[in-house]
């Protein structure tokens, strides 16, 4: 089987026997990748890590050809509704979702894009959620287009996609608690996640991006998203006895 060979991007089996992927560049931390190479979540983070390094071109910037959804896509990327009117959390899972796009229809005319095309577009998405997010994304980017590149916006007069109503999450018991405790012993990376996301009440999107470099002199700096401000404090003499770091490869 022929194997996809990326700039930056390392691969290795972990101790369960799964593959990981990182993309790893001298500097910078380590990003994880998702799913195998060529898989679209794959891709669509490689792009999203890829396009993050400074003076790096623009991707597809030479192949596109004018009034394609490529070429919107790469001006959108370089508008400054893009750059600074979004924030870091919201430009990273828009990036995802425009990709996905780009790759299934970059070729094609902007102006011939109609709002029955985005509405079977949505057809196709599972969730209402994963719709919503979908249609955000698309909307932005075609708002961008009006008026040098289309007349009047395709998604405008749609309906914003409504979320089913939903009691929350449940908070785990105790018990709960230390039964996945019992399950995924200390040293692992399910167990210390765990315990960083219950010690620090953070968001999952806040935990997978801590690292030693967040750590210091026993306090650690949680860099909080959607809008929150970011907060320090020193871990509590319980937090050690759970929290031990992941085993190192071998």
């Amino acid at each position: 089987m022929a194997r996809i060979k990326l700039k930056y991007v390392n691969g290795f089996t972990d101790r369960y026997g799964r593959p990981r992927y990182y993309f790893r560049r001298r500097g910078f931390p380590a990003i994880p990748l998702p799913g195998l190479p060529g898989s679209d979540d794959f891709m669509a983070c490689y792009s999203t890590a890829l396009a993050g390094i400074p003076d790096q071109p623009e991707v597809g910037s030479r192949t596109t050809l004018p009034g394609t959804i490529g070429a919107l896509v790469v001006a959108y990327y370089k508008s400054s509704e893009w750059q600074h009117g979004l924030a870091e959390e919201t430009r990273k899972t828009r990036h995802r979702i425009i990709e996905r796009f780009r790759a299934r229809h970059g070729d094609k005319r902007v102006a011939l894009l109609r709002q029955e095309h985005v509405a079977k577009m949505l057809t196709e998405i599972a969730t209402p959620s994963a719709k919503r997010h979908w249609l955000k994304a698309i909307r932005g980017l075609l708002r961008f287009a009006v008026p040098t590149m289309l007349a009047i916006d395709p998604t405008a007069g749609m309906a914003p996609i409504k979320l089913l109503k939903s009691k929350g999450h449940h908070t785990w018991t105790d018990d709960e608690i230390e039964q996945y405790r019992s399950h995924w012993p200390l040293g692992t990376q399910q167990r210390l996640v765990f315990e960083f996301a219950l010690e620090t009440a953070s968001r999952r999107g806040e935990v997978v991006r801590l690292g030693p470099q967040h750590v210091k002199d026993g306090r650690i700096r949680i860099a909080r998203t959607h809008g929150s401000a970011d907060v320090t404090f020193r871990f509590r003499p319980s937090f050690k006895q759970h929290a031990t770091p992941c085993r190192k490869r071998t």
